[in-house]
């Protein structure tokens, strides 16, 4: 059994998380096209003017007719999701480093809710258990990295590099997170 309970990053209750499962949810989500505000926060558990600052300071695309798309989406959601375990300002290097410019999408050398997508695969073949090996998780994101199909040399390289690096924030978040509630049952 999988010890999340909830998409990564997001407020939406899933039963289990299998590969394929944030796909699946994307697609629902967004089978009538873009999102509002209001349905990012909600499906985020942020504010609203944290999103509206998040754009205004360059680390999401602004949104097209007050509707965010899958991949603005999908960006908040990463950001969301990492700013448990490591600073904005180091989590921006990271996407900066895999897609340029954050306000830029033309950019990317991989969309953010394939990254995104990618993530949650590579947390759900672990089957929720935290793999501590750094040579297995390499090994692990390897294999989720065999599909990407690089549209410059050296782009799978750099998705691997940051896909090690969100799942040993992941990890990281989830033994912080243990060590609080170990905290809070102390006699």
């Amino acid at each position: 059994m999988c010890l999340i309970k909830v998409l990564p990053g997001t407020t939406i209750e899933i039963s289990e998380l299998n590969k394929g499962v944030s796909r699946t949810l994307f697609d629902g989500i967004f089978a009538a096209g873009g999102i509002t505000l209001s349905q990012v926060s909600v499906m985020t558990g942020l504010e609203p003017y944290m999103i509206q600052n998040w754009v205004k300071r360059g680390f999401v695309s602004s949104p097209v007719k007050r509707q965010y798309s899958r991949d603005q989406f999908a960006r908040i959601v990463t950001l969301n999701m990492l700013k448990e375990s490591l600073q904005l300002d180091k989590i921006c290097v990271m996407l900066s480093y895999i897609n340029g410019a954050l306000d830029d999408e033309s950019d990317n050398l991989i969309n953010d809710s394939e990254l995104y997508h990618k993530y949650v695969d590579l947390i759900a073949e672990s089957s929720g258990g935290i793999i501590t090996d750094s040579t297995k998780i390499k090994e692990a994101v390897e294999k989720i990295a065999e599909s990407y199909e690089e549209p410059i040399p050296g782009a799978r390289q750099r998705l691997i590099k940051i896909l090690q690096v969100m799942t040993f924030a992941h990890y990281a978040s989830i033994s912080r997170k243990a060590a609080e509630e170990m905290l809070s049952k102390l006699d």
